[in-house]
């Protein structure tokens, strides 16, 4: 007999009375009492949320009660065998849990949340993935939320749980690009200054606190971000609309480790610059949105 398809669930505990108010109420106290901070706002519609570092338990208490404070909605995948299972199935549904069947007649998970989007109006609803995949130490990421989002034409919502800050929440939309392995690339490149709860253990590797920039090396960064490429130190001065823009500056980002300098080809006698993968991570932490 043949197994009748679980769908993700459109009523869960993040829509009842209880998680509105009375979680919401013990979440902001706890987070007010333990001196913890939300990221300023949460972004709206649909997209595809990735939580890292992960190196503990608490983690999903503090990634939980952002999301309530914020009136998130979270998803998250499981298998298909484990939501059959009696109260505990249904338990974990009402949690948000989405049904995975990796069966040949199974509906794949991509087309799981393309169905359950076009079925109904969202706010604010996150499909939660850990690419670490494991409190553990690892040595690369899971990239199955890249797929996600590709397929189902969502944006990626960059989330953090920041034990040096004391800050969760999102603090960026990514909208991907053409190019899966620079968009990792850059992605984790923003994470290597987000301290987990056990440093050691996180990956990428962490690196320290994001340097301290000013608001003229912010314009440039975003500049060269929007550049697309390489630029030049006048395209840079256009771009980031300043009246100057010295040398010195950008060999201060080079020295910082944001900007690399290209030397002048043989069509032009002016050098040209263009971000590093810390560069762009760091915009990523600058910017909400692309």
């Amino acid at each position: 007999m043949t197994k009748k398809a679980l769908a993700i669930r459109e009523k869960t505990i993040f829509d009842g009375i209880f998680t509105k108010y009375f979680l919401k109420f013990l979440f902001s106290l706890w987070f007010k009492v333990a001196g913890w901070k939300l990221c300023k706002n949460a972004p709206e519609g649909a997209g595809v949320a990735i939580a890292a570092p992960h190196t503990s338990n608490w983690d999903f208490f503090y990634a939980l009660g952002a999301a309530i404070q914020q009136d998130v909605k979270i998803y998250f995948s499981i298998k298909d065998s484990i939501c059959r299972v009696p109260l505990l199935g249904t338990w974990l549904m009402y949690l948000g849990a989405i049904p995975i069947d990796r069966s040949e007649q199974g509906v794949g998970q991509v087309q799981q949340i393309k169905d359950f989007i076009d079925s109904q109006k969202l706010a604010r609803v996150f499909f939660l993935f850990t690419p670490e995949g494991t409190r553990g130490p690892v040595t690369k990421w899971k990239t199955g939320f890249y797929h996600v989002a590709q397929g189902c034409n969502l944006p990626i919502f960059l989330a953090k749980v920041d034990y040096r800050s004391k800050e969760s929440g999102v603090f960026h939309t990514f909208s991907l690009t053409d190019n899966k392995a620079d968009d990792i690339k850059a992605i984790q490149a923003s994470y290597k200054t987000i301290q987990g709860k056990f440093p050691l253990h996180q990956y990428p590797t962490y690196t320290g606190r994001m340097p301290v920039i000013s608001d003229v090396e912010a314009k440039i960064i975003k500049a060269m971000y929007s550049c697309k490429g390489v630029a030049t130190k006048m395209d840079i001065t256009a771009k980031a609309k300043l009246d100057e823009l010295s040398t010195h500056m950008l060999d201060f980002l080079i020295e910082k480790g944001m900007l690399e300098k290209i030397s002048p080809s043989a069509e032009s006698s002016e050098p040209s610059y263009q971000l590093t993968f810390a560069g762009k991570g760091c915009f990523l932490h600058l910017s909400p949105s692309v």
